[in-house]
């Protein structure tokens, strides 16, 4: 176990090396170590603690493949379709429909609109509007860029999150001829 201790010890020397660079040899260091040079914008405090992670990762290896996947997930702005994020129960989601507040209620089994429990919030979200929905999207936890591209355009800026999308439709960059 000695030897794992002392790799350890070493790692957190050269961490404490590191930090206790100017930033001219932080970005010498930088530019030795990744082979590309630094975002100028970067404080010295962040570009030491970028090289402190790229030390640690090295030493001790990178994020596990699920926590890459869900930072590439947030990254893209999904809200994650595995399962992992979950509503926890008392969480209120509020929406505002044609000038009504409804609230519903996350319990451990369901969502509680009104006095009763129901399984689904697409199913609140159809009552709510008479039509199809996808709970989630009528409550806001998802998005579909898109549809939210789509609304902007043709409300002159403003999302309208109270209309369903009926049907999706793509708008050619190339305009069509007109015959005359």
């Amino acid at each position: 176990m000695t030897h794992r201790s002392s790799d350890r010890e070493a790692l957190e020397a050269e961490i404490d090396r590191v930090q206790s660079l100017g930033l001219d040899e932080l970005r010498a260091l930088w530019r030795a170590t990744l082979r590309s040079l630094p975002p100028p914008a970067l404080s010295k405090d962040l570009v030491a603690r970028f090289l402190c992670w790229h030390l640690q990762e090295q030493a001790l290896g990178g994020l596990d493949v699920g926590t890459r996947k869900l930072l590439d997930s947030l990254a893209r702005g999904d809200p994650g379709t595995d399962g992992s994020r979950r509503l926890k129960a008392g969480t209120l989601l509020v929406r505002e429909y044609q000038g009504e507040r409804h609230t519903v209620t996350v319990v451990p089994d369901g969502y509680v609109w009104g006095e009763a429990t129901y399984a689904s919030l697409s199913t609140i979200a159809r009552a709510i509007t008479g039509t199809a929905w996808s709970g989630p999207r009528f409550f806001g936890l998802r998005a579909d860029v898109d549809d939210l591209t789509e609304r902007a355009g043709a409300n002159g800026g403003a999302a309208d999150a109270t209309r369903p999308r009926r049907h999706r439709s793509s708008v050619s960059a190339i305009p069509k001829k007109v015959q005359r």
